[in-house]
């Protein structure tokens, strides 16, 4: 087959404009078109009042050959690329070999012991919190009643954070073995709706997140896979050699279990901090990474609708308008859009005691009143938190902890309008935009709980966005803080093996060993890193090398 990408219809078309679309894209004759299937659909809204449909589609034509051969400079008529996925080794029926074991169950760490479990290693999956149903119920604990569950969360539990998320299935990775594509038939397997293969920004949306992990965790069940909840790894068995070299020997798990472990997955979220501090004082290399820190911003999605799509919002193909802005300010920061949520709502999203955190979620339908979004600034371990590799940590309980005091120590969330923000007063009352954020909103002044030069970078950007998309700086517009978490504050260091620098079995992997942001991002690293655990496993005889 071939593949026509860049293919535009008018918004609203019929569905038997594409054939004729198609044949006249490739100079051919209507009987010389066999089938079509939509690969990929997109749309074009940078005019309001001309929005188009961008498709990439997969033909088979009756003389494929010649057409490729006449449309040999363009690359938008191409061979359709091979999307399959093969794996890398696979274990002999009845593996009784030493079980490779996954540290976190979410994204990453869900792909990891997925792989891995369809390779025949029948891995242990551990993790600190609770199975999904049960962790929702802890989470609402805290949303509806300001009752926090240190290991039961938005962060820790299975599904991982990107449960209580927008659930947005696309990234800008590199991903020349289309891993991402193996990620989406999983997820469609697992319960997820087939349009997700297709949409060039598709999302999934919390509740059916929920029902999508329990599927998968049944069928790596089912292929000798096993799940252990609640078993938080308090340290780290390592021996050392005679030359110096480290290997991981097994796990120390809460309550006293020893876990015997030599080939482990490190599939942490990017808030398992005392994790983290375990690994460092255990002498596994680790250092600084950069990360963002700022507020959650909140618009009607009505306002962001009409912004975007003028007079065709709520086009049924269009759905709700996301949208990503970045601007560089004069005193060297980059302010950005994060975690853009249509739709959707602010959450609470702490993972400890006396802390305020924000994150964004929506559902698949994304029919909530607002849209909010990510509005952070870039801070980098040299200038801001230089001296330790673990330093990022405290700077983001800092702000949390100062966020959680301006907010009433509640669990509350400081807020603040815009036109308050920009006039560097506190808010006392709210205007058009209602805010979205469970256990609830304290209006104060945000300066108290961010850093000047966050706060600086901010006031610059706001009127920068406004003149991007109409309403943005709208003195109405709602800030919630902190949103401290947007990537982990550490990277977890390992080489082309995707083993740990300086020890040996250890393989980090995902968004909280720094390798990944986001679901899909997590998701394929978890791939690889399954990958070369039974690469391992072949080097070191275990299973018989594949040929």
């Amino acid at each position: 087959m071939l593949r026509i990408s860049e293919l535009k219809l008018p918004l609203g078309h019929p569905p038997e404009a594409m054939k004729p679309a198609i044949v006249e894209r490739l100079g051919i004759e209507a009987d010389d078109l066999v089938s079509f299937e939509v690969a990929r659909r997109a749309h074009d809204a940078r005019r309001k009042s001309a929005i188009l449909m961008v498709y990439s589609v997969d033909v088979a034509l009756r003389d494929e050959a010649a057409v490729l051969a006449r449309f040999a400079g363009d690359h938008h008529v191409r061979i359709t690329p091979d999307t399959e996925y093969r794996f890398v080794a696979k274990a002999p029926e009845g593996f009784d070999g030493p079980r490779p074991v996954v540290i976190g169950a979410g994204p990453c760490g869900l792909f990891a012991g997925l792989i891995l479990a369809q390779m025949g290693l029948k891995p242990i999956i551990v993790d600190r919190g609770k199975v999904v149903r049960e962790r929702t119920k802890d989470t609402w604990g805290l949303w509806r009643r300001g009752e926090l569950n240190p290991e039961s969360n938005v962060q820790f539990g299975e599904g991982g954070a990107g449960t209580f998320s927008d659930g947005k299935l696309y990234s800008q990775i590199k991903d020349p073995r289309f891993l991402g594509r193996k990620v989406l038939e999983e997820f469609v397997k697992a319960g997820a709706p087939e349009e997700i293969l297709t949409e060039a920004h598709p999302h999934i949306g919390t509740f059916r997140l929920v029902h999508m992990v329990e599927q998968m965790r049944a069928l790596i069940e089912s292929l000798g896979g096993e799940y252990r909840w609640q078993h938080k790894v308090e340290d780290f068995d390592i021996a050392v050699g005679a030359d110096g070299a480290r290997r991981l020997k097994g796990l120390h798990i809460a309550g006293g279990e020893y876990l015997q472990a030599s080939h482990v997955v490190m599939a942490l979220g990017h808030s398992a901090r005392d994790t983290f501090e375990v690994l460092y004082d255990r002498g596994v290399h680790i250092e600084a990474k950069p990360f963002s820190i700022g507020v959650r911003i909140e618009h009607p999605q009505s306002w962001m609708d009409k912004a975007r799509f003028g007079a065709c919002a709520g086009h049924p193909d269009l759905g709700a308008a996301d949208y990503s802005l970045s601007h560089h300010c004069k005193n060297g920061r980059t302010v950005y859009s994060f975690c853009m949520c249509p739709g959707g709502t602010v959450v609470a999203a702490t993972s400890e005691p006396g802390r305020v955190v924000t994150n964004g979620m929506s559902q698949y339908s994304r029919n909530e009143r607002n849209a909010n979004s990510g509005f952070v600034v870039g801070i980098d371990p040299e200038r801001d938190y230089p001296g330790h590799p673990l330093a990022g940590i405290e700077f983001q309980r800092k702000w949390e902890s100062l966020a959680y005091v301006a907010g009433g120590s509640s669990y509350q969330a400081p807020g603040q309008k815009v036109g308050d923000f920009m006039a560097g007063r506190p808010s006392t009352e709210l205007g058009e935009v209602v805010p979205s954020y469970k256990p609830g909103v304290t209006l104060t002044d945000l300066s108290a709980c961010l850093p000047d030069f966050v706060i600086e970078a901010m006031r610059e950007a706001l009127p920068v966005f406004g003149r991007q998309i109409a309403g943005y700086d709208h003195p109405d517009v709602l800030l919630t803080g902190v949103e401290t978490r947007t990537s982990s504050p550490i990277r977890i260091t390992r080489g082309k093996d995707f083993q740990s620098l300086n020890t040996a079995g250890l393989f980090p992997a995902g968004e909280g060993a720094g390798y990944a942001g986001g679901i899909l991002s997590a998701a394929v690293d978890g791939i690889k890193v399954a990958e070369a655990v039974a690469q391992a496993y072949m080097a070191e005889g275990l299973i018989p090398a594949t040929t």
